[in-house]
C-alpha cells in the first residue's frame, strides 16, 4: 500500500508518566527497547525517542529510568517536576508529559514528527511501535490501541472478575461490531475496538497542536483527547493490531483513575460497568442514525433527506444547511435536541447475557442486510420502525 505521508521525515517521541514507578518502570523500557518490525527484525536504533516524565515521585523512578537507559537502543530522556496539589492527577501528568514532547519536536523543526504515549505501569507488544506506524501510513491522525490486561495479575484477582471482565469484553465486541456496521468509517474499518486509553495512544504533532494539546483531565483525559480530535475533523482508527498488556493492580496511582474502578468492582461484582456499554438496541439506534448523519453530511444539500423522527426539527434543517459543518458538532447538538438518542443508562454484568444475546440477533439482522461492515451502505435507507427517535 502506497504510504498517504511520509512518517520517516519526522521524529516519534514515546511520552510516559511515572509516579512511583520505580518497581514498574523497567518493564514498560524494557518492552520498548525489544520493539521489532512485523517481520521480525528489530525496528532501528533511534526509531524513536522516549521520554519519561517523573512527577512527585518519592521513590527513586528518575535513578532507575536513568540507570535502565544505558539498555536502551533508543535515546531515553527522564525530565522531573514536582506538579502542585491541585494538578496531581494522572491526566495532568500525560499532559505534563505530551506537552514536553510536543515541545521537544518544535524544537528539533520536526513538524511532521509523531507522539506516542504510554503508561510506566503497561507493557507496549513487541510490534506496538511498527503497527502504530503502519496504521499512521495509511492516512489517520491518531491511533488508539488495544488494550490486555496482563494475564496473570487478572488471573489473580478471582474467578468471579475474570468472568466479568470476559462478559464486557463479549459485549464490547459485539457492539463493535454493530456500529461498524451500521456507521461504517472508511479510516477505522472493522475490525476495530471502542476504547481510547492512555497507555496506547499516537498522533501527529499538528493534530495535538490543532486542538490545543491534550484536554486537562484529573482522569480521562485520553478519551477526551479522541473526542476532541473527532470533533475538529481528525482521523482516529481504533486498531486491533496495536496492543499493550497493562496492570490490573488496585493500588493506584491516580484517585479516580482505572485502579479504583478496578477495586469496586472487585469488591462488589455487579457494579456498574462503564457508560459505553449501553443496552443493545440504543446503541443500536444510536449507531444507525450516527451513519445516516455521515452520509447525510457527505451528500450535496439538496440531496440531503431526514430520517423520520427528524422530519419535524426546523433547527436540524437549518443545522444540515450550514457551510463547513463538521460530523461531530452535528452529532452532539442532535443528540442533545432527541432524548432518544442520548447514551442509554450503563449496565451492570448480571444485565449482560440477555444484551449480548439481544446483540448477537441484531447482528444476524446486520449481516444479511450488509455483506461486508466496511461497505458504506448507498442511498439515504431509513432505519428500522422499532429503532427510530422520537420526533
Amino acid at each position: 500500500m502506497k504510504a498517504d505521508r511520509n512518517l520517516s521525515a519526522g521524529r516519534a517521541i514515546v511520552a510516559i508518566p511515572a509516579h512511583n514507578e520505580s518497581q514498574r518502570i523497567r518493564r514498560c523500557l524494557a518492552a520498548l527497547a525489544t520493539q521489532r518490525d512485523e517481520a521480525g527484525a528489530p525496528v532501528r536504533a533511534g526509531a524513536f525517542e522516549i521520554l519519561v516524565f517523573a512527577n512527585n515521585s518519592t521513590d527513586a523512578t528518575a535513578d532507575v529510568a536513568r540507570e535502565f537507559a544505558a539498555l536502551v537502543p533508543h535515546p531515553v530522556v527522564v525530565i522531573e517536576a514536582q506538579l502542585p496539589p491541585d494538578q496531581l492527577s494522572a491526566g495532568r501528568a500525560r499532559k505534563q508529559a505530551m506537552d514536553l514532547a510536543a515541545a521537544r519536536l518544535v524544537e528539533h523543526g520536526d513538524g511532521d514528527g509523531l507522539i506516542l504515549t504510554t503508561d510506566a505501569d503497561s507493557c507496549v507488544s513487541p510490534t506496538w511501535f511498527a503497527a502504530t506506524m503502519r496504521e499512521m501510513q495509511r492516512g489517520v491522525d491518531c491511533v488508539a490501541g488495544y488494550i490486555d490486561a496482563e494475564p496473570l495479575e487478572i488471573v489473580g484477582l478471582g474467578s468471579a472478575f475474570l468472568a466479568r471482565g470476559r462478559l464486557e469484553d463479549t459485549y464490547l465486541r459485539l457492539l463493535a461490531e454493530i456500529d461498524a456496521r451500521c456507521d461504517p468509517r472508511p479510516h477505522d474499518p472493522w475490525p476495530n475496538h471502542r476504547v481510547s486509553s492512555g497507555a496506547s495512544l499516537a498522533l501527529t504533532l499538528a493534530s495535538y497542536q490543532a486542538i490545543g494539546g491534550l484536554p486537562p483531565r484529573r482522569v480521562g483525559e485520553d478519551s477526551a483527547l479522541t473526542a476532541a480530535l473527532e470533533r475538529a475533523g481528525f482521523k482516529v482508527r481504533h486498531s486491533m493490531a496495536v496492543s499493550v498488556l497493562t496492570s490490573c493492580r488496585l493500588d493506584g496511582r491516580a484517585q479516580g483513575g482505572a485502579a479504583d474502578t478496578m477495586r469496586l468492582r472487585h469488591q462488589q461484582t455487579d457494579a456498574p460497568c462503564d457508560d459505553d456499554l449501553e443496552p443493545a438496541l440504543q446503541a443500536t439506534r444510536r449507531s444507525i442514525y450516527r451513519g445516516h448523519l455521515r452520509r447525510l453530511l457527505a451528500a450535496e444539500p439538496a440531496h440531503r433527506e431526514l430520517p423520520r423522527g427528524w422530519q419535524g426539527s426546523r433547527d436540524i434543517v437549518r443545522l444540515l444547511s450550514q457551510p463547513g459543518l463538521v460530523f461531530e458538532e452535528a452529532w452532539q447538538r442532535i443528540c442533545r435536541d432527541s432524548p432518544a438518542l442520548q447514551r442509554g443508562a450503563p449496565l451492570r454484568p448480571s444485565d449482560l447475557p440477555r444484551q449480548i444475546a439481544i446483540a448477537q440477533m441484531i447482528l444476524r439482522q446486520l449481516r444479511l442486510r450488509v455483506s461486508a461492515p466496511t461497505a458504506a451502505p448507498t442511498g439515504t435507507r431509513r432505519p428500522s420502525k422499532w429503532l427510530e427517535p422520537a420526533a
